[in-house]
């Protein structure tokens, strides 16, 4: 997370934006993200420049020769204001609104109603200003910055949507280890925060796949996809995978429970966090996810989603709310029997209900499991997070307390954990237990809580301590008189 004088830089443009007249704050977000993507596009291309003179090599750029004023270092520093806005206006947005030339491509098809809706020289170059102090080349740099642009939604989406955390984003991709043969989907990608965390740790821990054409080709064209029913969102998410070095993921406009979804057995790995509520149009959702459990609540279905788009030996792992785990209703009860009896739960990871402040307050835990059709749930890890790394308030301020790599370690060496007990922080579930409790998943059911035994002194010796207290306090209240009877002997 940013902190200090980056937060307080973002802030300032956020204010040029707001007192301009740009208050909505998912256009500011978009117009903010254009500028970020046209500077990180010509960061991009001196780091390539750089490269290839390095190797004595051509470089052929994004930027033609004939284009090079529409780089950022170069319009930035016109003469006048007015000079700025004419060329990003006039040339630099329609040429970033066309780079990638093929109309199937993902940035082509949410860049191409993109709007600039900047509307003053002084407030572009005000922008300009800020958005050029700002640490954008380094990757992760640029991440903390979308989280906090991101954050400044100060409420959830109409479709019960928020903005998961990056170092909850990581720590799931970190459990579920992405290999250079997955084919990786988000239903419900928002800004494509897991698809660009699977992004970055393939290129962190196979870097090796860049030198294989089959994989790297994999990697850019169909590695990818991301469903989302707001076209800002596919903007911003579209860009932030290109930046992130991924140039046509398939990114699609698309309610995913709907009948027109026909995915069925397509992907590897399933990471998502699937809005929890808010609007749902029951007459389109899909009778196969129906068969599955028939309810109206978006959780259930995404769950049910999961199982059907996932190819056999695909995995998944989904954030979902805490009533999940525990529900009562026939269709709670039924998702979670279809995952542990039909497939194999492997993980249940309780969180704070401060992870996703200051958007909300609810309780969460992860599901990790894998699609087998036959089975395969013989015992069921479960972890109780306590700290994130963060202040569990609104404020969400770094403290030391940090379960994360601890939760990593583990469940990257589940043998060390079967000799725990249900006492601890982790522990196994048997599958026998799970079906004795009605399949609930939730943490409290199964932890049990150690007793220590407290040896009281005996009642005679409390007794008297008791009383010596109150003679202490009976020899204090009386040198108090007697201090005050002195002083009102020497003022007379």
């Amino acid at each position: 997370m940013i902190t200090g004088e980056v937060r307080n830089r973002v802030d300032k443009i956020w204010e040029t934006f707001w007192t301009g007249g740009i208050t909505n704050p998912l256009t500011v977000i978009e117009q903010f993200t254009y500028l970020l993507f046209i500077k990180g596009l010509d960061e991009a291309e001196t780091t390539k420049e750089q490269e290839a003179e390095f190797l004595g090599i051509e470089h052929e750029g994004v930027f033609p020769k004939d284009k090079q004023h529409l780089r950022w270092n170069q319009f930035k520093q016109l003469g006048s204001a007015e000079e700025m806005y004419d060329v990003v206006s006039n040339e630099v947005f329609p040429f970033i609104k066309n780079l990638h030339g093929k109309e199937e491509s993902a940035y082509s098809k949410y860049m191409g109603d993109a709007t600039f809706l900047i509307p003053t020289p002084n407030m572009l170059a005000k922008v300009v200003d800020g958005i050029d102090n700002l640490p954008t080349e380094d990757r992760d740099a640029q991440g903390d910055l979308y989280e906090y642009l991101l954050s400044k939604i100060a409420t959830s989406g109409t479709n019960g949507q928020f903005r998961t955390p990056r170092h909850i984003i990581k720590m799931i991709v970190e459990l579920m280890k992405p290999t250079p043969e997955d084919i990786i989907i988000d239903p419900a990608m928002g800004s494509a925060g897991f698809l660009v965390a699977a992004s970055e740790y393939l290129r962190d821990h196979h870097s090796d796949m860049f030198l294989v054409q089959g994989l790297k080709e994999h990697y850019q064209n169909t590695m990818f996809y991301g469903n989302d029913m707001d076209r800002t969102m596919l903007r911003i998410g579209a860009m932030n995978m290109m930046l992130h070095g991924v140039d046509n993921p398939n990114i699609y406009y698309r309610d995913s429970l709907a009948e027109i979804n026909k995915d069925k057995e397509q992907y590897t790995l399933v990471l998502a966090n699937p809005p929890f509520k808010g609007s749902l149009d029951y007459e389109s959702v899909s009778n196969d996810l129906l068969k599955i459990a028939k309810t109206k609540k978006t959780e259930l279905l995404f769950l049910s989603l999961f199982i059907r788009i996932l190819k056999p030996g695909g995995r998944a792992a989904v954030i979902v709310p805490d009533g999940v785990l525990f529900g009562a209703s026939k269709a709670h009860k039924t998702i979670r029997k279809e995952i542990i009896e039909n497939h194999k739960l492997d993980a249940v990871i309780s969180m704070p209900s401060g992870v996703f402040k200051p958007y909300a307050g609810v309780k969460t835990a992860i599901l990790i499991f894998t699609k087998t059709g036959a089975g395969g749930t013989e015992n069921v890890w479960f972890y109780d997070m306590k700290a994130d790394g963060f202040s569990l308030d609104d404020k969400r301020s770094p403290i030391d307390e940090n379960d994360i790599p601890d939760i990593v370690e583990r469940f990257n060496y589940l043998e060390g954990e079967k000799e725990r007990k249900q006492t601890e922080q982790s522990f196994f579930v048997s599958m026998q237990e799970l079906q004795e409790n009605d399949y609930d998943l939730s943490i409290n059911k199964y932890k049990e809580i150690e007793y220590e035994e407290i040896k009281y002194e005996a009642p005679g010796v409390l007794l008297e301590k008791v009383e010596m207290i109150e003679k202490e306090v009976i020899q204090g209240i009386k040198d108090l008189k007697d201090l005050i009877k002195d002083s009102d002997t020497f003022e007379s």
